[in-house]
């Protein structure tokens, strides 16, 4: 039976979530350490986050995480046609000119675009509309990963031919259950491949990302981590969506907050950062069938490794119910982790663990 054309599977003009993976042809590693040769490709894995960070900034499409392992990428994307609708016509034909200018600096920068240059889009309407739809496309986001990175890597080996398999797989992810489930799997992607013993080691990750930040952050008690995650101060993540939504606070359009760097400041989950890394913690502590890494059970809990004084988990556990035993497991799994912690309590009749069969 033929794959369904990608065209029925996303649109641009409808706010949807998507899990990407691109992999490398013939699944070589390409992108890190090649065992055969010893020939490192690490380098690489840094332009990918490099053109993920610079395509935040033009697409009104959210990164909401990301992992680059050594032979493909994982992407959890959102795309924003009600962000895109919040643009003029000349900030469109300026973001288009980022992404394909005309003209490029010394460094090889895109230099900034002209005023006839940009005229030129906005004047034809049939191309204006064209390029509006694109930048809400995840295709063409796909599109501008591996084309650029394609390109660098066989100038660097000195030939041609394809970098990427044909064609990306695309996952959309239609609740919160589903899309928890997916970031923590792209999340810990690196230590289930036992790459990486925890999240904080695990290079090139949204987590580690988040991490890296939440460690350095030195306002802890003026600033709610929610305000946080939508300031300027997330150096390393300022370009990732917000882990916590707030439907009624986190207004469409430009998030100005961040510099620019990602196109809005809505976040994805019905729970807190910290929250989310802890469940993390726990989810990578479990032991996998099907894969050969798991956080070892003697470290201590995630925010602690960090320097933060960690909370326990059980207040995700009461806000999700059913849809948080189905996200991470059975609620007999969830009930033994909660005795452990001292939170028996929730296993007691009428609880939420419970009361989810």
């Amino acid at each position: 039976m033929p794959r369904l054309a990608r065209g029925e599977i996303i649109d641009p003009a409808e706010i949807q979530v998507v899990h990407c993976i691109q992999r490398c042809v013939r699944r070589a590693f390409l992108c890190g350490e090649d065992p055969l040769t010893g020939q490192s490709f690490e380098h690489r894995r840094k332009w990918i986050r490099q053109r993920l960070e610079f395509l935040a900034s033009v697409f009104a499409i959210d990164c909401l995480t990301y992992t680059v392992m050594h032979n493909h990428i994982h992407l959890v994307l959102r795309s924003r046609p009600d962000v895109l609708g919040t643009w003029s016509d000349e900030e469109v034909a300026r973001r288009w000119l980022r992404l394909f200018p005309k003209r490029r600096d010394k460094d090889g920068s895109p230099a900034e675009p002209t005023a006839p240059e940009i005229n030129m889009i906005v004047n034809d309407p049939d191309r204006l509309a064209e390029r509006r739809r694109r930048l809400s496309d995840l295709s063409w986001w796909m599109r501008c990963t591996a084309e650029n990175i394609a390109r660098r890597s066989n100038a660097e080996d000195e030939v041609t031919g394809h970098f990427w398999e044909g064609r990306y797989k695309a996952t959309v992810l239609l609740d919160e259950a589903s899309l928890l489930a997916c970031s923590a799997y792209v999340d810990l992607n690196p230590v289930r491949a036992a790459i990486a013993e925890t999240p904080e080691s695990s290079d090139y990750t949204g987590a580690k990302d988040r991490l890296d930040d939440l460690a350095q952050r030195e306002d802890r008690t003026r600033m709610s981590t929610h305000d946080w995650e939508r300031s300027r101060r997330r150096h390393k993540s300022g370009w990732l969506s917000p882990i916590e939504i707030n439907e009624r606070d986190d207004a469409i359009g430009a998030d100005t907050d961040s510099g620019g760097r990602r196109a809005s400041k809505k976040g994805f989950l019905s729970i807190s950062m910290l929250n989310y890394l802890e469940l993390l913690d726990w989810t990578g502590r479990q032991v996998h069938q099907e894969k050969v890494g798991t956080i070892p059970s003697h470290l201590a809990p995630i925010l602690s490794r960090i320097g933060l004084d960690s909370h326990a988990w059980c207040d995700l556990i009461k806000r999700f119910g059913r849809t948080f035993k189905r996200a991470a497991g059975t609620a007999e799994s969830l009930c033994d982790e909660a005795s452990r912690r001292s939170q028996g309590w929730l296993c007691s009749p009428g609880n939420p663990l419970q009361s989810s069969g």
